[in-house]
């Protein structure tokens, strides 16, 4: 199996990859201050818990966004499986025609998704990936990533909300029966999810718009199966697209 690993902001993923399947995904809180043995003895758990043999895995990727946590996963992903694990970053081939400013900008998690993306839903294409920001990364007619837009992710708004209006509530993160409210609960509901959705509708019609031509649109993260079936535009939700991105990258750069 290939061992897969996402670090991002708030969570890190964890994958287990068994050809071009996924056969498990587990979720741990992301902490830069954990040590790699603390990193190798909670996955270590998690795998035996599932009945999962850390022997069992040829190969092992990594991506992260936060540079923190970066050796400590390197390191605990070494002592589980006893190989140095590929991480993406500078000098991995990715097979992604990026043109942007500074290509050295784009996340490790943003190439991830472009390219399984590209793979599995081909050109031209958006991913709009809701996790603690939300991106819309635009991959233009000829496959080539053209950059996009960042915006406060739903959960980091939701909170400023409630920690800035004293007299506003924290409120569950779903979406009330109807767009008006009368009620202070389910019209804060409505602003944060519906207004999430028709930002994200609105930003996917003003990229066809501008490119003079209409985008498929795939949508992943941790809150985007509470946010997509709300929006009106056409997305297809893939959760996992992120752990096929790794699954592709490995399989561009295992020696």
């Amino acid at each position: 199996m290939l061992l897969a690993i996402d670090a991002g902001n708030s969570h890190i993923v964890i994958g287990c990859i068994d050809g071009d399947e996924i056969v498990h995904v587990f979720r741990m809180n992301t902490d830069a201050n954990k040590t790699a043995d603390q990193y190798a003895a909670e996955v270590k758990s998690i795998f035996g818990f599932n009945g999962i043999d850390g022997g069992a895995f040829h190969g092992a990727i990594i991506s992260s966004v936060v540079p923190g946590v970066n050796y400590a996963l390197r390191e605990a992903v070494r002592r589980l499986t006893g190989f140095a694990p590929i991480i993406v970053g500078a000098g991995i081939k990715t097979g992604l025609d990026i043109r942007i400013e500074d290509a050295a900008e784009l996340g490790a998690d943003a190439v991830c998704v472009s390219v399984a993306a590209l793979e599995k839903y081909g050109a031209p294409c958006a991913v709009v990936d809701l996790g603690t920001a939300t991106k819309i990364l635009v991959l233009d007619r000829s496959g080539t990533y053209i950059g996009g837009a960042i915006a406060p992710g739903v959960s980091i708004s939701a909170g400023a909300l409630t920690e800035r209006a004293s007299m506003l509530p924290e409120v569950a993160l779903e979406a009330p029966r109807r767009a008006v409210n009368g009620g202070t609960i389910d019209a804060i509901k409505s602003g944060i999810v519906f207004g999430a959705a028709a930002m994200i509708d609105g930003m996917i019609q003003r990229f066809s718009d501008e490119l003079g031509y209409e985008l498929t649109v795939v949508a992943t993260g941790g809150i985007a199966s509470r946010i997509i079936p709300h929006c009106r535009e056409e997305i297809t939700a893939d959760d996992n697209l992120i752990l096929d991105g790794l699954r592709l990258l490995y399989e561009k750069n295992k020696k």
